[in-house]
């Protein structure tokens, strides 16, 4: 499947030229990406940096998507303003909007702004991440919420990329989160809302068999990479990057790379499965997926 190109996206002047500078000049290149998402500490706590106790600095993670070529660095505005100095114009900022804590329940998924795109523009941002929780009893919430968002980054000229994530005590009921049904659902509400970039969870497999999903999820018959390309495709004109999720094996991991990008992907946002690592260990790792992202670019 043929992925998106930024010529097809009709974009205004200036998202055109951050995207450019996150998908051209910086890392794997030719309209491709690779993303180090650090939003985790207030996501999911200090806990997701106890396996690799270095990776709580996050000059770990900006010296990392230095030497590796990541195209950009995923921060809160807290890490964005105190340790991006000497990385600045060096290593692309990804300014995350949204965010919540785990300590909650998440009965009610919303994630509340913490920051507006006035101040990615400040902190010299390539673009804003906003976290969508598709099928949450807040749901109404959240995409007023986005509206101003949205409205915001076209008045200033910054790519959005949302974190398109199906949640809920709908979504559980007909499946739950990570089916292909989910997901699709997730991809295309975040298209139709006006989103740039769409980030999404890869589907688990097998897509069918599960009663509690809906038609025509149910009766689909698809392997990864079909399920993959029907995501894409939902997604429309906007470019699609896929998470790694929890920690896997190097070779699952790997794998699920090719798939992606196979299937029409952008490219790739990994966070755990890149920095719980020891540094060599992450280093020799991202050149592995540079290399396998980069094969996918503009001929």
């Amino acid at each position: 499947m043929v992925r998106t190109r930024l010529e097809e996206m009709n974009l205004p002047v200036g998202k055109l030229a951050r995207l450019r500078r996150l998908f051209y000049e910086h890392g794997p290149g030719n309209g491709t990406a690779m993303f180090l998402p650090v939003d985790h500490g207030l996501e999911h706590g200090p806990g997701d940096f106890v396996s690799c106790p270095e990776s709580a600095d996050p000059e770990f993670e900006l010296k990392l998507a230095l030497e590796a070529g990541y195209s950009g660095v995923v921060f809160h505005v807290g890490i964005s303003q105190r340790y991006r100095h000497d990385f600045a114009g060096k290593v692309p900022l990804v300014l995350k909007l949204n965010g919540k804590t785990n300590v909650p329940p998440d009965d009610e998924a919303f994630s509340p702004l913490i920051a507006h795109v006035e101040t990615a523009v400040r902190l010299g941002a390539d673009a804003v991440g906003y976290t969508l929780y598709v099928g949450s009893p807040a749901q109404d919430r959240d995409f007023v919420q986005f509206m101003g968002v949205r409205e915001e980054a076209e008045r200033l000229g910054m790519p959005v990329i949302v974190w398109a994530y199906p949640r809920g005590r709908a979504i559980e009921e007909k499946g739950g989160r990570d089916t292909l049904y989910a997901i699709d659902y997730a991809a295309r509400v975040a298209m139709e809302l006006g989103a740039d970039v769409i980030k999404v969870n890869m589907p688990e497999i097998p897509v069918s068999g599960d009663e509690a999903v809906p038609e025509p999820y149910h009766s689909l018959h698809l392997d990864l990479q079909q399920a993959v390309e029907k995501i894409v495709q939902s997604a429309g004109r906007c470019l699609v990057l896929f998470s790694g999720g929890s920690r896997l094996s190097d070779a699952d991991m790997l794998a699920r790379m090719e798939t992606a990008m196979k299937a029409g992907a952008a490219g790739t946002i990994f966070g755990r499965n890149s920095w719980q690592r020891p540094y060599p260990e992450a280093l020799r790792l991202a050149a592995q997926m540079k290399e396998i992202i980069g094969k996918y670019g503009d001929a």
